[in-house]
């Protein structure tokens, strides 16, 4: 096992990866050419699902605030513009100062 002979403190055994070991054999490595690679493959379709699911889960979360903040604002705006009208100023304000 191993070999190389007797490690010796001080002696050189050879640069970082070659200690005096035997070689490996039989070791394989295997690689894809980066332009063999689809990183987006199948992104679009699971983009459009995924988007839909996720709406699905949440508009009942956001739709109702954004529903009643609406509505309120059109009864608010629609208040004012009376008030600050002649009727409105009649009706509520009474006799100015």
């Amino acid at each position: 096992m191993g070999g190389g002979g007797e490690k010796i403190p001080g002696v050189y055994m050879g640069w970082w990866g070659s200690l005096g070991s035997q070689p490996q054999k039989g070791v394989v490595s295997y690689a894809l050419a980066a332009n063999r690679q689809r990183p987006l493959a199948g992104t679009l379709n699971a983009a459009i699902f995924n988007s839909f699911r996720r709406f699905r889960n949440q508009v009942l979360w956001v739709a109702p605030p954004f529903i009643i903040a609406y509505v309120t604002m059109g009864w608010a705006i629609e208040k004012n513009e009376y008030l600050n009208s002649k009727a409105g100023r009649l009706a509520e304000g009474g006799a100015e100062e």
